[in-house]
């Protein structure tokens, strides 16, 4: 007996760089799982045809013309926080790579990413996780870490249930949400119903920025209950 085949994972990319972007197409569609919906290379194009096509996972650049990827990855988890932004750039200072996440984006990769790394990243994103690679991972945290403190005293006294802080804590350690669904026994939707109530608590719009959150928190004050 056929088992159901799995739904396809949409995929957009945003990128003004023409053959860039048609490379970045070709590695999407060369996945068994996944599919590329459209390519365009403005983020003003980019946010009208994506809310056309509402594709699950987008590839942005930071650098376009006009409205720049981290503005438009703003917009994006504004009007559609079920959309996930991986960010695809050259750039990586510590402030872009800082902006981009507290945009909302889910991942980040250099633009001479293998198309190995790309193909992993989507289906890292999809399964829940955060890519980055450890050279990004060590940036963020330094930016993170070196980000002036912006939240307000009542914030810092905000408690997360004992399973809330076990979630995050794994998420830190860098699960997604299938690994931490199987190591709490529980499943992926309420995985996700944990998170989401993290997000809220933590005033966060990413799970790179719950993991420095929490890390943070329980090096400096250990405001979780």
């Amino acid at each position: 007996m056929n088992s159901a085949p799995r739904p396809m994972i949409d995929v957009a990319i945003v990128e003004d760089n023409v053959p860039l972007g048609e490379s970045l197409r070709m590695v999407v569609d060369s996945m068994e799982q996944a599919r590329c919906v459209g390519v365009w290379t403005s983020a003003e194009e980019g946010l009208r045809k994506i809310d056309a096509f509402r594709p699950a996972i987008v590839l942005m650049d930071i650098n376009l013309p006009g409205m720049s990827g981290i503005e438009a990855t703003a917009r994006l988890k504004r009007e559609f926080p079920e959309i996930q932004v991986i960010i695809v750039t050259v750039h990586r200072e510590n402030e872009k790579i800082f902006e981009a996440l507290k945009a909302g984006a889910c991942g980040y990769l250099i633009k001479r990413s293998r198309a190995s790394d790309v193909r992993q990243a989507i289906l890292d994103v999809h399964n829940g996780g955060a890519p980055m690679s450890a050279e990004i991972a060590r940036r963020v945290v330094e930016a993170f870490h070196s980000a002036p403190a912006k939240a307000a005293p009542e914030e810092a006294a905000v408690h997360l249930s004992v399973r809330e802080t076990e979630v995050a804590k794994l998420v830190a350690e860098g699960l997604a949400n299938k690994e931490i669904a199987d190591r709490l026994d529980l499943s992926i939707e309420t995985v996700r119903g944990h998170l989401k109530k993290i997000y809220d608590k933590l005033h966060v719009r990413c799970r790179t920025e719950a993991a420095v959150k929490y890390l943070d928190s329980i090096r400096d004050r250990n405001p979780f209950g």
